[in-house]
């Protein structure tokens, strides 16, 4: 029992402000400024407080009233999933009478300073790993933190929450497997992702238990964007004995492999078969539809909010990691291979 905090925030044997500004040769105004993010502190001596407070365990006292927020971080705002995530974070917001705010990475320093400065009610990190300063500069501010499907993975104090890639993967697979084809190829994410390297294990077992060999050649990685899907389209379809299927690692991957496609005046779903993974809106657009691999991105932004909010009321979210299904939804961009 003397690990967890009492209702004031402090746990047995963790140090006081007073004591971590004592250990660092400066005030406690100074310490409570590194900790709520204010400006007025030499970068030195910031780095020098928050080493001391990583060090110690220190949590700001729950005392100190958050904000009626939720924060979401996302690495770049550009992510074509947005906002299907932040619709599922203001769904169980609201009924909290919270506000959604969101916080974009790239390219800035400050974010964290000005997001203790918010001081939210809890924050979910949406498809990116928290350098080990950025997550304890956060639990110092007593925030309750979520990622929402990590890049790698999470810190064990961080829940979870994340779709079946594995699975996704699996089922993509199949679906062209059942169709008749059996030369697939398949473009990935960055190969250091888990939901990358989870997608290419379920379709590498979709293969394995068909009895079809993967030929090496037809496994290509990239980052999740349509020029990636082009470029990687292109090569594969320009090779000698080329695929008669793709698994794309994401929806804009697999636009890229439908430019490839045009370019290379191969019809789909006619010479070509294409799989996705997300069901963005612009899927069921495409002409044809992609069949693809749907993610429950309003669930998955829902639930991790659920998650923080419990970790706000001083509970432990159970199970801590929580992964929602995904399903195959066919369309028209896949057929039985043409039989010359």
């Amino acid at each position: 029992m003397g690990s967890e905090p009492d209702r004031r925030g402090r746990r047995r044997g963790e140090l006081t402000m007073a004591a971590i500004a004592q250990l660092a040769g400066v005030s406690a105004p100074t310490v409570s400024k590194v900790i709520n993010g204010r400006a007025g502190v030499a970068p030195t001596t910031r780095e020098r407080v928050e080493e001391l407070l990583r060090r110690h365990g220190y949590r700001r006292p729950a005392s100190i009233e958050p904000a009626p927020l939720l924060e979401v971080v996302f690495y770049t705002l550009e992510s074509h999933l947005a906002v299907e995530i932040m619709r599922g974070v203001e769904r169980t917001a609201g009924e909290w009478s919270l506000a959604v705010g969101f916080t974009e990475m790239r390219g800035r320093r400050d974010w964290v300073e000005q997001l203790l400065a918010r001081r939210p009610t809890g924050v979910i990190g949406v498809y990116h790993g928290f350098a080990p300063r950025e997550q304890g500069r956060i639990e110092a501010g007593a925030i309750p933190l979520v990622a929402l499907d990590p890049t790698g993975e999470p810190h064990p104090s961080i829940p979870s929450v994340g779709a079946t890639n594995w699975s996704g993967g699996l089922a993509a697979t199949r679906h062209l497997l059942g169709l008749g084809h059996r030369r697939i190829a398949t473009i990935t994410g960055p190969p250091g992702f888990l939901c990358s390297r989870a997608r290419l294990d379920g379709f590498r077992a979709a293969m394995d238990g068909a009895g079809v060999e993967v030929d090496p050649t037809l496994v290509r990685s990239g980052t999740f964007s349509f020029d990636d899907g082009l470029r990687e389209a292109c090569e594969l379809l320009r090779m000698p004995s080329r695929p008669t299927a793709i698994v794309a690692g994401n929806d804009l991957q697999a636009l890229g492999v439908y430019e490839a496609a045009r370019e290379a005046r191969v019809r789909i779903p006619d010479e070509l078969s294409v799989v996705g993974f997300d069901d963005v809106e612009h899927a069921r657009w495409a002409g044809p539809p992609l069949t693809t691999i749907r993610q429950p991105l309003a669930d998955m932004g829902a639930m991790a909010a659920e998650m923080v909010l419990t970790l706000a009321r001083g509970q432990r979210p159970s199970p801590s990691r929580v992964e929602l299904a995904t399903t195959l939804i066919v369309r028209s961009s896949t057929a039985p291979p043409v039989v010359l």
